[in-house]
């Protein structure tokens, strides 16, 4: 029979409940509760940043210039849509048509052609795979403003200046870096398995891409098109650069950001700041409403792939 002799600091430990016991717990406990203090007032504080802004906004749209100057947060003393119809008649009924002509086309092709070039890269080892997948992130790293003047002789020399289909091209190619990057991790998360099972069967790569990868990669492809539509609605440096009349005989497609800054142009010294804030929180709406509506798939196509 062999004795076990412990230092009195082990013997006291393991009376206690190790690691210090109920004190201990207590201590972590108290700092998780500080930390979720913390957490959740930088959270509500960052809400208002944002959500006051989009109030003042929409109030505003109800407003008179005095109202507005007088105080920025006040109820309008008499509902009206009379600045949403000044809005509309000013132009932003054109822009609105514009950029849903262009996106209807350009969202489309981003994720079809950036799903497919991740499917690839992510499922099929060829010679040359990084070399191909690390050309498509680089995109990423350069900012737009690096390629606005070669880009707008490429896009002259074309004939495409002022015109939806030229648009839509660069916003495919400049939505692809990212589209390829998000979803090249997202296939790869799938299970091989069930792509080994349909190659067994018989189905085509393009079956097995269209009728089983994509069904499994919805979570990643909403978040990923709902990204891309953020981003091609807000633009502003591509269509002021592209979207422009080259003579007086060329139509006028300007798009919804170039179209409020042409509202605001247009008042000159006689300032309407109800027709102005009615005009952002038209352009504001449709994005409220895609992402509140894709909310929940949006968390989850964000962390399926990194729980997977």
């Amino acid at each position: 029979m062999t004795t076990v002799i412990k230092a009195p600091g082990e013997a006291a430990a393991e009376r206690s409940g190790g690691g210090g016991g109920p004190a201990r717990r207590a201590r972590s406990g108290s700092d998780g509760t500080v930390l979720n203090v913390f957490s959740h007032g930088f959270l509500a504080v960052w809400a208002l940043l944002i959500v006051l802004p989009l109030i003042w906004l929409a109030l505003g749209s109800f407003k008179t210039d005095a109202q507005i100057g007088g105080s920025a947060l006040s109820w309008p003393s008499h509902w009206s849509l009379d600045a949403f119809g000044r809005a509309w008649d000013k132009g932003i009924g054109d822009y609105f048509a514009h950029t849903l002509i262009v996106m209807a086309f350009s969202v489309p092709l981003t994720m079809l052609l950036g799903s497919m070039a991740a499917y690839v890269l992510a499922r099929y080892p060829f010679p040359g795979n990084r070399f191909v997948y690390f050309f498509f992130v680089s995109g990423a790293m350069f900012p737009v403003f690096l390629a606005l003047v070669p880009l707008f002789f490429m896009v002259k020399r074309f004939d495409m200046l002022n015109t939806y289909h030229g648009l839509v091209l660069v916003y495919v190619a400049y939505s692809m870096p990212f589209t390829v990057f998000f979803m090249h991790s997202f296939f790869r998360t799938l299970p091989t398995a069930v792509h080994e099972a349909a190659v067994i069967d018989g189905a085509s790569d393009t079956r097995i891409f269209f009728q089983v990868m994509v069904p499994m990669a919805k979570p990643g492809l909403i978040s990923v098109g709902i990204f891309n539509i953020l981003g091609q609605w807000n633009q502003y440096i591509l269509p002021s650069v592209l979207m422009q009349p080259q003579d007086g005989s060329d139509p006028e497609r300007y798009l919804l950001t170039q179209g409020l800054i042409q509202l605001q142009q247009q008042q000159g010294y006689a300032t309407d700041l109800p027709v102005l804030f009615a005009g952002v929180t038209i352009a504001m709406i449709p994005m409220l409403v895609v992402y509140l509506s894709f909310q929940r798939q949006i968390q989850a196509g964000l962390t399926s792939a990194t729980l997977k």
